[in-house]
């Protein structure tokens, strides 16, 4: 529910999943001294999110978009920003709530059995620093480096590589520096050269 007393302005932008055509995106803005007949500009603000949200209907309806991604509507209290604030501002805050899910989904962050109130600090603090490096060591990186679905044919090729994806390759690229160390070391039994060799031929199949 908006307080009447305090100023407000939202603004919807309809994107398409893809790349959104300038007249798909749209901004309405919303203020308790508005009128429902006005035009949405900033000088001339709807009185109600209803009427903003009657007139997306509508845009949505005439473009087509009736699928639960085809839009996305973001809502903003300054009414000095620009649709690429809003959003920027929208992308920083999605980046922490899914770091802090990789953090607690992928290292187990929370999970650990210790006892003491400064071990669990510290473990929580190792986790972040993992997650972190495994970023840092994929920053410059390729997509398609993270990207291999051959494993699962069901996945979206095209999806953009997650945390674990990033962890997956790290794990594979220290396993085949290891076992590309123990190959040179010519010291080692044959047995165990010969089964390096066949780890290592697995992992670059």
């Amino acid at each position: 529910m908006i307080k009447k007393d305090i100023p407000f302005t939202a603004l919807i932008c309809l994107v398409v999943a893809s790349a959104a055509p300038a007249d798909i995106q749209a901004t309405f803005h919303v203020a308790p001294d508005g009128n429902d007949t006005n035009t949405s500009s900033e000088s001339e603000p709807f009185a109600m999110i209803d009427k903003a949200r009657q007139v997306v209907r509508t845009v949505k309806d005439d473009k087509g978009m009736n699928g639960d991604h085809d839009w996305y509507p973001f809502f903003s209290t300054d009414p000095n920003a620009t649709v690429v604030e809003i959003i920027e501002a929208f992308a920083d805050r999605a980046t922490i709530e899914q770091d802090f899910h990789d953090v607690k989904e992928v290292w187990g962050a929370g999970q650990q059995q210790v006892r003491n109130i400064w071990t669990n600090l510290a473990v929580y603090h190792l986790n972040l620093w993992m997650h972190k490096l495994v970023e840092l060591w994929s920053w410059h990186r390729s997509h398609d480096e993270f990207t291999d679905r051959s494993q699962s044919p069901w996945d979206d090729a095209a999806r953009r590589p997650s945390h674990t994806d990033r962890r997956k390759a790290l794990r594979q690229h220290i396993i085949q520096t290891e076992l590309s160390t123990l190959v040179a070391a010519r010291w080692l039994p044959r047995k165990i050269l010969d089964l390096v060799q066949r780890g290592f031929g697995r992992l670059n199949a």
